[in-house]
């Protein structure tokens, strides 16, 4: 009996104008210890799929006119709510892909790993504790027992993600769907996570269901793979047969992006310098015991200097944890800092929220998780245009639908798209509309956290060239922070490589990547590049 079988499934959604179809007669199986990779850009129908077979979708609002989908034997469409809750939490087990919304914001690490064990195992809380240690130091969460207490907010993106998977392996699941399972993890985290999964499977006989755009990941993991576009599945076969012999003009197009080439400046120009920071230290104390005492420091940047020019990129590379994004906010002023920070030849670090207020219209930042930094309540044409109204450039109704309009039609989107909500895009157009969010107020400078980690190969290609053109067009500063060496490269001048708080290396790109200089960076590389 085939384990898992997907067979003629299709999904509809009823919106105001009508049903739209988000997977067209889709079908596949999947046998236990077998590895399938579902492929495709944003919103081809990958994550439906996957969370039709939990039955997660949002019903009656889905619906499946047709299809069928049974666990050995078992038809999970239309099944008892109980059952179903049983399945979830003994045979199936999912990774989501974007940990911030998927974990409980009032709820500490432990608790929310624990749960699933005392609930479905039986476990005591001793018992439970012990596993949840177990976990997350399979995941690679260093000093786990420090990081109980912690709530999901005081993780970085990559540990933050690294929880999720703690909480999907927690009962050995008999099939675990990976939705993008490694998307905000760094290269040598990546390679550890995967190596984990590849083990477990092994050990329990484990069926995967892995959704990735990364196509290096499907090379290394999957038994089987299956392309789809637009709802459908245009390719479906070995792993070999897809990658060496891809038949499907789609497919062909997906082996091929990636962000390509890099800048290349005149050495002898040096633009307007925007921003520098030097000697920039951001501790965070330690408290412990019934008063609060502070007894030590976490030193999340520790006297960093750095310098950003006109329309040019400081890409600012590491491992989750290292200090990046801490970095970019304390550049920005979001966060309490100690050393000089000089804004077109002005010293702001010590400028109070007045002072700073005018600033902030030319100091702009784009975020990681473009879902989590959109509000769900606001329509895109309102989420736009907020900034226009914060800081006084309001005009009439029109003028300012107008600006959305042309800031929409600036990152490649359609004008008409401001009266709908976040939540009707896909990963890589909510990540456009964070960046029209930013561009309608012109800024000088621009921190981009992560701006591409969640993106597919092919849209990572688009955003990466839709920032290059808008930095010419209007000659941008940009603080790149990335994981991702690749785009790093395309993007960069300049490079800044930070680890446990510190600056191990920097300088002009096209050097340190051709010849770096310390070994922390060389092993950045070679997980990266595929060295």
């Amino acid at each position: 009996m085939t384990f898992l079988s997907v067979d003629d499934l299709s999904v509809t959604f009823q919106t105001e104008a009508g049903p739209v179809e988000a997977v067209k007669n889709v079908s596949f199986t999947l046998e236990k210890g077998e590895t399938l990779a579902l492929v495709g850009e944003s919103g081809s129908g990958k994550s439906v799929s996957a969370l039709s077979i939990l039955q997660l979708l949002p019903y009656p609002r889905a619906k499946h006119p047709n299809g069928k989908i049974t666990l050995e034997g078992e038809q999970l469409v239309g099944a008892d709510p109980d059952v179903m809750q049983q399945l979830r939490s003994a045979k199936i087990g999912i990774i989501f892909q974007e940990p911030l919304t998927a974990l409980n914001p009032l709820h500490r690490i432990e608790r929310q790993i624990a749960e699933t064990l005392i609930l479905h195992k039986g476990m005591s809380k001793d018992q439970a504790r012990t596993r949840v240690l177990e976990l997350l130091d399979l995941v690679g969460i260093p000093d786990p027992e420090r990081r109980l207490d912690d709530y999901p907010h005081q993780l970085s993106g990559g540990q933050r993600q690294r929880v999720m998977i703690a909480m999907a392996l927690a009962n050995e699941p008999d099939l675990l769907i990976a939705d993008e399972p490694t998307t905000a993890l760094d290269v040598t985290i990546q390679l550890q996570i995967l190596d984990l999964l590849a083990e477990l499977q092994q050990k329990l006989g484990m069926a995967l269901l892995l959704i990735t755009h990364d196509l290096g990941i499907v090379r290394r993991m999957a038994d089987r793979v299956a392309v789809m576009k637009d709802g459908a599945i245009v390719e479906q076969g070995s792993n070999s047969a897809v990658f060496e012999t891809p038949s499907h003009a789609y497919t062909k197009m997906l082996l091929a992006a990636e962000p390509k080439g890099h800048p290349v400046r005149d050495p002898n120009e040096q633009p307007e310098e925007i921003l520098s920071a030097d000697d920039l230290k951001v501790w965070f104390p330690i408290k412990r015991g019934v008063f609060r005492r502070t007894v030590g420091h976490v030193k999340a940047v520790d006297g960093v200097s750095v310098s950003v020019r006109a329309g040019r990129t400081l890409g600012v590379v590491g491992e989750s944890g290292s200090g990046k994004s801490t970095l970019g906010l304390a550049l920005l002023r979001l966060i309490k800092s100690d050393g000089p920070i000089v804004y077109m030849g002005e010293n702001i670090d010590r400028l109070g929220f007045r002072d700073m207020r005018p600033k902030r219209k030319e100091m702009q930042i784009v975020f990681q998780d473009p879902y989590g930094s959109l509000s769900p309540r606001l329509s895109v044409g309102q989420i736009i245009e907020e900034g226009l109204l914060v800081h006084g450039q309001v005009g009439d109704y029109h003028q300012r639908r107008q600006l959305i309009a042309d800031a929409l039609t600036e990152v490649g989107l359609e004008p008409e798209m401001q009266d709908r909500y976040p939540h009707e895009f896909s990963g890589g157009q909510r990540q456009r509309i964070a960046i029209a969010r930013v561009i309608i107020l012109k800024p000088r400078f621009i921190v981009l956290d992560e701006p591409t980690s969640a993106l597919d190969m092919s849209v990572q290609a688009q955003v990466t060239e839709l920032l290059r053109d808008l930095q010419q067009k209007h000659d941008l500063a940009y603080l790149f922070i990335s994981h991702d060496l690749k785009v790093v490269r395309a993007l960069s001048d300049d490079v800044v490589v930070m680890q446990d708080g510190l600056v191990v290396e920097q300088g002009p790109a096209d050097d340190l990547f051709d010849n770096p200089k310390t070994e922390y960076t060389q092993t950045l590389l070679n997980a990266a590049l595929d060295r």
